[in-house]
C-alpha cells in the first residue's frame, strides 16, 4: 500500500501553498489553484491538498498533530532554520529529541511542522 495523498485544512491555502514551495520545495500539481484548494507534490508522488471550503480563519488541530519534513543531514535542518527565521519566522531553535536533530514552527495556515534529521 502507497499513501498518496494528504488533505490539510489552513486558514491560507495561498500562504501556506507559497511557504511549502519556497522552504520544502513542493511543486503546484494539477490545475486545481484558488483561495479555496490548491495541491502540492513531492519529489516521491505524494500529494498535499490544502483547503479552505469554508472560508475559515483559523484552523485547529489536536497538540500533538504536525506534518513533518526529513531532512539529509543536520546541517540542513539548521540552513532550513536559518532561512526561516533570517525571513521572520519564529522557530524554536534545533535541538536533539526522540533520537532526531529537530525544531517545530507554526506555518502559515495554521498547521505545526517538525523539521528533521
Amino acid at each position: 500500500m502507497i499513501l498518496n495523498h494528504l488533505n490539510l485544512a489552513v486558514s491560507d491555502v495561498q500562504g501556506a501553498k507559497e511557504f511549502l514551495i519556497k522552504y520544502f520545495g513542493l511543486v503546484p500539481e494539477g490545475k486545481l489553484d484558488s483561495a479555496a484548494i490548491s495541491l502540492l507534490r513531492d519529489d516521491k508522488g505524494f500529494v498535499l491538498t490544502l483547503t479552505n471550503f469554508e472560508k475559515s480563519t483559523e484552523v485547529r488541530y489536536p497538540g500533538a498533530f504536525h506534518i513533518g519534513f526529513i531532512q539529509e543531514t543536520p546541517a540542513k535542518v539548521d540552513e532550513i532554520h536559518r532561512r526561516l527565521t533570517d525571513d521572520g519566522y519564529e522557530a524554536e531553535s534545533p535541538r536533539k529529541l526522540h533520537g532526531s536533530w529537530t525544531f517545530y514552527f507554526h506555518a502559515p495556515g495554521g498547521f505545526l511542522v517538525e523539521v528533521l534529521a
